[in-house]
């Protein structure tokens, strides 16, 4: 696991000094050193975390003739095999490391050889005969990589604070990601909050060549759903590949830990390795001294398959560490510091940890699959008239509440257009994830006049979400929902919060649950497996009860995340009345200040949750404009809120 950059200039001159910059801002990816590969116009640059084959493996590679060379962030789980393969194609090897197992497949089988990997990356290979760059990224996006290409030189990197130190590259906040970001709390696709710097997709390839870029895709998640499966072979399919996932990502040549919450998933990780016989299973927990602390559960787990278990807990003060965490994530989001502590406390221990990320997402373990399934099949059923009375009762009640209703109402008035949007799949779902778009109303109470007028963003995130529904049409309502997370929410949030919180302090973090053939065999399972009686995760408890302890398969799902009014008691109206004043956001153009105001000055109530976790998202955007745009803050790591005050 590693940190990765180049720069491709035109003029042919080479840009060792830059290189050496953007490799200093990406140190925290790989502590353990870094090398430059510099060719002409072409410069490759890698920080190294090392992992496997540790004395060997440096980057940047290059095959014996020199033609080929490889920079690549992440873990092949199937090297070896690869390794094997290869070898009887007559391939040599000078490393143990998969680093050259993945530049010799290459090297024999060009693009092909994306349809053999199993694993994390993002990498590029430069070829010295045609001058081109070949770019790939793993099938779900678990691994970054951001470019940015200009009139006469490409750069990319791993984070886009190195892209950033280029000085040919702009930094000019992109309003259409902002607008996105502040409906989903992500950006989406390939936007990121910087004009003109671009995130590849998941699943997909690109070659740069000679001033020219073009894209391919290796991989699209469809499930494919068998029907005919009983649950008695679901539940021998779940056991036969988690336990594969867990024992293919155990491949390293340094300790691996397990960060255990005590939830269903972590838990099954341990069992898994208990059950492979893993002679010293390190195990993680952390606490905020908070009623959702999971420190007995998470005890249960270690004392029942006897773990070396470590736990701490912190005075959880979120924003008092935003901004430092806020510089690592390039982007406002909410729950950044929980895994950035984390990950600082495991890394004494461990550089490597399997975590549990991806269980509910395959599994239906969220809440919102509960508020979905019961309305699977009538989406496709609503009479068409029906549905447009709904609809224009959804804007009356908009109107209403919105003119005359308090803030605490609005979760109210949610939930009823979400019910009044069934038989429009993609709107019911939006409304669940507190999109707000579309209400027309609302643009007027977040936005000023002048942004309105300035910025096209009326249908941005509906236009984002339209393609993929209708990729994944044939499927029933939830299955449907399920599939277009996998290409959003997981990539776009939960591991771009995973990747960043935990190599902020040089950890890697594996997530077993998105194993290519665990996430195959597991979306082919059918709904009424996986939930019955409005119970999420019903299958894989029943497939874990006789491996874990009773409390464990019975408990609710807490999640690792922070409880916005509390928050809002505690630090985030003061911090947010002291950022975010009159005179800021005027001179700052974007947002409606009365809007902001009208949200301070309202009751505290847990039922303005959404109100509370809005003004985390902007706060956090008035943080990162004076980080990243007005000043050169961005070059440092260490960031004091009071700088902010």
């Amino acid at each position: 696991m590693c940190g990765i950059a180049g720069i491709l200039e035109h003029s042919g001159a080479p840009q060792k000094d830059l290189m050496e910059q953007m490799l200093d801002i990406l140190a925290h990816r790989g502590p353990d050193g870094f090398h430059i590969f510099s060719e002409g116009g072409t410069t490759l640059g890698h920080r190294r975390l090392s992992i496997i084959d540790v004395e060997g493996g440096d980057q940047p590679m290059s095959t014996p003739n020199n033609r080929y060379t490889i920079v690549f962030n992440g873990e092949i789980y199937n090297y070896k095999q690869l390794r094997e393969e290869l070898q009887l194609q007559g391939c040599l090897f000078r490393t143990h490391s998969d680093t050259e197992v993945l530049l010799y497949g290459y090297e024999l089988w060009g693009e092909a050889v994306l349809d053999k990997l199993n694993g994390i990356f993002a990498f590029a290979i430069f070829d010295l005969a045609s001058g081109d760059v070949f770019f790939a990224r793993d099938h779900f996006g678990i691994k970054p990589l951001y470019y940015y290409q200009g009139e006469d030189f490409f750069c990319f990197a791993s984070e886009q604070k190195a892209i950033l130190l280029h000085p040919k590259v702009p930094r000019k906040p992109n309003y259409r990601a902002l607008h996105i970001q502040v409906n989903l709390r992500y950006t989406q696709t390939d936007e990121t909050l910087f004009e003109g710097i671009k995130k590849l997709p998941p699943g997909t390839w690109m070659l740069y060549s000679h001033g020219k870029v073009k894209y391919g895709r290796y991989f699209e998640h469809i499930p494919v759903i068998n029907y005919e499966i009983t649950e008695k072979e679901a539940i021998e399919g779940i056991h036969f590949y988690i336990r594969q996932a867990v024992q293919r990502q155990l491949v390293s040549d340094v300790p691996i830990g397990v960060y255990l919450s005590g939830g269903l998933d972590s838990s099954a990780i341990v069992q898994k390795m208990a059950a492979l016989q893993v002679g010293e299973i390190n195990t993680f927990t952390m606490g905020f001294n908070e009623p959702t602390d999971e420190f007995d559960d998470a005890q249960l787990v270690a004392d029942a398959f006897h773990t070396k278990h470590n736990r701490t807990a912190l005075s959880f003060d979120p924003l008092k560490g935003f901004p430092e965490v806020l510089w690592h994530a390039e982007q406002p989001k909410i729950n950044l510091l929980q895994g950035f502590n984390m990950s600082k406390y495991v890394r004494k221990d461990v550089k490597v940890v399997l975590g549990g990320l991806g269980g509910d997402e395959l599994f239906a373990g969220y809440d919102i699959h509960r508020l979905i399934y019961p309305f699977n099949t009538w989406h496709k059923h609503m009479p068409a008239p029906m549905f447009k009375v709904m609809q224009g009762l959804s804007k009356i009640l908009f109107k209403v509440q919105s003119n005359y209703g308090p803030l605490r109402w609005d979760e109210y008035r949610r939930g009823a257009q979400m019910l009044l949007s069934i038989g429009d799949i993609q709107r019911y779902y939006l409304i669940l994830r507190n999109v707000w778009e579309m209400d027309e109303g609302m643009f007027s109470k977040i936005y000023t006049k002048s942004f309105i007028r300035d910025n096209q963003l009326h249908r941005v995130v509906q236009e984002e979400f339209s393609p993929l529904f209708e990729r994944y049409g044939e499927l029933e309502g939830l299955d449907q929902i399920m599939a277009v997370e996998m290409n959003t929410k997981m990539v776009n949030d939960y591991l771009l919060v995973e990747d960043r919180m935990s190599m902020a302090n040089g950890v890697e973090e594996r997530v077993p649950f998105l194993d290519l053939d665990l996430v195959r065999f597991a979306s082919s399972i059918p709904l009424h497996l996986k939930m019955k009686h409005g119970k999420t995760k019903y299958l894989f408890r029943k497939a874990m009860e006789p491996h874990l302890p009773s409390r464990i398969i019975k408990k609710k799902k807490w999640g690792f995340t922070v409880n916005p009014y509390i928050q809002f008691k505690k630090d985030l109206k003061q911090v947010s009345e002291a950022v975010l004043s009159e005179q800021f956001v005027k001179e700052q153009g974007i947002f409606n200040y009365s809007y902001i105001r009208n949200i301070l000055d309202a009751p505290p109530h847990p039922r303005m949750r959404w109100h509370y976790n809005f003004l985390w998202v902007i706060l956090g955007y008035a943080i990162w404009q004076k980080m990243y745009i007005d000043s050169d803050f961005f070059k440092y790591k260490r960031i004091q809120l009071d700088e902010y005050l």
